[in-house]
């Protein structure tokens, strides 16, 4: 008897996708054939894990669900199954409006989604996660929920409060991830710096990353989606110590005028974020520092948006990401006036992503003739793909080899950079 074909889709964030990885590993774990992002049509059934954390996401996950259902329609798929961050939000409404979906769930609602596919959930353990990425890198989610009020925020109504996992549940996912051949650990949550204070009343982010250093196959560790607020600053004395922390931070900012930081409740003043930024930077002056802002914020002036600007200018972020901001219902800023027009916010935007092509091409123009390390992530066309510790999956620079090199995939590689674009390296092996 064939094993039934069931195809998870991600939509949004690397939270997300690991949410996806233990769905698919219980799936497996009961006789499922599991596939992830998979392009071809021959499914029994289709999950879609759903994001709802702004409106390009929602867009996206409407989009995705209604494409499905055409699918359905033709014959190629027999079920339709949503769940995730936007049914958290708008199940009734979802429901009412796209009925050709068969069952809709929240988030993290695995028992649920077994029981609907009439299997029972398997004892859960450290193996019953299928990991979706290339099998040398994996996220690790040490924590759920978030206890942050920023206003333009909807985490904490999908999410709940911050629950942290227990250092020592972490270690034996990680060393399991390990024994499969992961060798750099991307440790992620809503709020990666928070980690500890709920269960261990004090914030433990530095002991669990010395914890899991000390796991013999891990080669690097990245720290993802850190609050500037109270930032632990033992962490960048960890990074100076431990060779297997990645110089890479990743700390959303948002903003740096203090009025548009106060409204968003963020719970920081424009200069405490410089102060931080400039002192992160002296502590470890090789940091990658990667960040995030919002354009458009209610009542942001235009000579708020220049202020951030010149902000940008002068701190020359290693990385940047940007996105417009759009009100979400259930938060603070949603009773305030979306005052910034549509068309202004995408100005604005485009400003601040030209503002930073610059500045990446810069810093890449500065790299050529530097040696790095790097990892091979694919090999794509003409080129091997990789990156070095200063750059996350996905989001991040990408270094680029010919292939006429004898590599291998999850393998690390001596390189030196030949060549410089806005958001890449051309490099040779060493």
């Amino acid at each position: 008897m064939m094993s039934l074909k069931i195809n998870i889709v991600t939509l949004g964030c690397s939270k997300n996708l690991v949410d996806s990885e233990y769905l698919g590993g219980c799936l497996k774990k009961v006789g499922y054939d599991v596939a992830f992002d998979s392009d071809k049509t021959a499914f029994d059934s289709v999950i879609i894990n759903t994001c709802g954390f702004i409106d390009a996401a929602k867009e996206e996950a409407i989009d995705t669900i209604l494409a499905y259902c055409e699918q359905k329609k033709q014959g190629s798929i027999k079920s339709v199954i949503v769940c995730g961050c936007l049914i958290q939000l708008y199940a009734k409404e979802l429901r009412q409006e796209i009925a050709e979906v068969d069952a809709f769930f929240g988030t993290a609602q695995w028992n649920e989604i077994l029981q609907y596919l009439n299997q029972t959930l398997p004892q859960p353990t450290e193996t019953s996660r299928l990991l979706s990425t290339p099998k040398h890198y994996a996220y690790l989610k040490i924590s759920e929920g978030c206890d942050r009020s920023c206003s333009f925020c909807s985490i904490p109504i999908i999410r709940g409060k911050n629950i942290s996992r227990p250092i020592e549940d972490l270690v034996k996912e990680a060393a399991e991830l390990a024994k499969q051949g992961v060798k750099e650990l991307i440790l992620i949550a809503q709020d990666t710096t928070y980690y500890g204070l709920d269960i261990y009343h004090k914030r433990r982010l530095a002991d669990l990353i010395k914890a899991l250093a000390k796991i013999e196959n891990i080669v690097w560790i990245r720290i993802q989606y850190a609050y500037p607020n109270q930032f632990p600053m033992e962490i960048l004395d960890l990074m100076k110590a431990e060779p297997k922390l990645c110089k890479y931070i990743d700390m959303p900012l948002q903003h740096i005028n203090t009025e548009i930081l106060q409204s968003m409740q963020r719970m920081i003043s424009g200069e405490q974020t410089k102060d931080l930024v400039m002192k992160i930077k002296e502590e470890v002056p090789d940091i990658a520092f990667r960040t995030t802002f919002i354009v458009g914020y209610c009542g942001e002036t235009k000579e708020q948006f220049e202020q951030l600007k010149d902000f940008v200018r002068q701190m020359s972020f290693d990385r940047l990401g940007a996105f417009k901001y759009s009100p979400q219902e259930g938060t603070a800023a949603y009773l305030l006036k979306d005052s910034v027009s549509e068309k202004e916010k995408e100005r604005r935007l485009d400003e601040l992503t030209a503002l930073q092509q610059e500045i990446s091409l810069a810093k890449n123009i500065e790299k050529i003739g530097q040696v790095f390390t790097i990892i091979i992530d694919s090999q794509e066309g003409d080129y091997w793909v990789g990156r070095s510790e200063f750059d996350s999956p996905e989001v991040d620079n990408e270094v680029l080899v010919s292939n006429r090199y004898d590599l291998s995939i999850g393998s690390f590689v001596k390189v030196k950079i030949i060549d410089a674009v806005e958001f890449d390296l051309i490099a040779e092996v060493i």
